[in-house]
């Protein structure tokens, strides 16, 4: 199992301060402590998450700067006590309807040329700006 990051020289690349900014304060916090004790992240195993009912994922994306996608990997929340987090895997966040949300901070590591994208993923999110339903669902779906 690969670590996150590929060492502790990333910086925040044009960081913002975001509405969900604690969710990733803690999966920050969790990678970085992982990380720290040498401790490698399990792989990725299938999970149902209609049976945990993670109130968020993070997909955390690593590329060469300017250049080809590494991996992917996602990670949701075990509890809100302990901050810590388990990987899983792509197909787990569609069967149990999680969505991509605005949300998401860069980090960028001069030292390996590398490039880090951190998302965040909700089930069912609703566009609270405006007020509606995504629109992409079939318009059955749709309570207006």
């Amino acid at each position: 199992m690969s670590s996150c990051f590929c060492c502790d020289a990333i910086r925040p690349y044009r960081p913002q301060h975001l509405d969900h900014e604690a969710k990733f304060t803690s999966f920050m916090t969790w990678v970085h402590k992982e990380e720290s004790e040498s401790a490698p992240v399990p792989d990725a195993e299938s999970t149902d998450l209609n049976e945990i009912h993670p109130s968020f994922a993070v997909q955390l994306v690593r590329q060469v700067n300017f250049g080809p996608l590494e991996s992917k990997r996602y990670f949701i929340p075990l509890s809100a006590a302990t901050d810590s987090f388990k990987e899983i895997t792509e197909s787990d966040l569609i069967r149990a309807n999680f969505q991509k949300l605005n949300a998401y901070k860069n980090f960028r590591c001069d030292v390996h040329n590398r490039f880090f994208e951190v998302n965040l993923y909700q089930r069912d999110p609703v566009n609270k700006h405006h007020w509606r339903d995504n629109l992409a669902r079939p318009a059955t779906d749709i309570d207006l």
